[in-house]
């Protein structure tokens, strides 16, 4: 099971969540938004942030990944040429997650916040998690 659980309000991570659906030809990742019922279910509560989900959550194989750690076994588990991103993995993590937060806290001054969570095309429904 791989899940990216993102900020539903977000329009950079939706924009996100657009283009890795496209990129994963294979459609082994689904998507939750960290507001909806698949994440109060399957993340514990201690991950659970819906007053602040600055934070993109992979569930990978029964194993909880965050930040750019989260985004960068994503990239690898796309396959092809997204794997090239992994030598990121050389920089430490918390010089990697340094511009990750980065991002986070500017990201709605600069991409936008949209009024409600993302509800899932006719295409979408088998990837889009409620």
């Amino acid at each position: 099971m791989r899940i990216i659980f993102f900020d539903g309000y977000c329009s950079l991570c939706n924009g996100l969540v657009d283009r890795l659906m496209r990129w994963d030809k294979r459609k082994e990742i689904q998507f939750a938004s960290l507001q909806g019922e698949t994440a109060r279910r399957l993340l514990p509560p201690e991950r659970q942030s819906e007053s602040d989900p600055d934070t993109v959550l992979y569930l990978r194989d029964g194993s909880i990944y965050e930040r750019s750690t989260a985004i960068l076994l994503v990239l690898k588990d796309l396959g092809g040429l997204w794997r090239i991103f992994t030598v990121l993995f050389i920089i430490p993590r918390f010089l990697r997650d340094l511009v990750y937060r980065f991002i986070a806290r500017i990201r709605y001054t600069v991409f936008g916040r949209r009024d409600t969570c993302r509800l899932p095309t006719a295409e979408e429904k088998e990837r889009l998690l409620p």
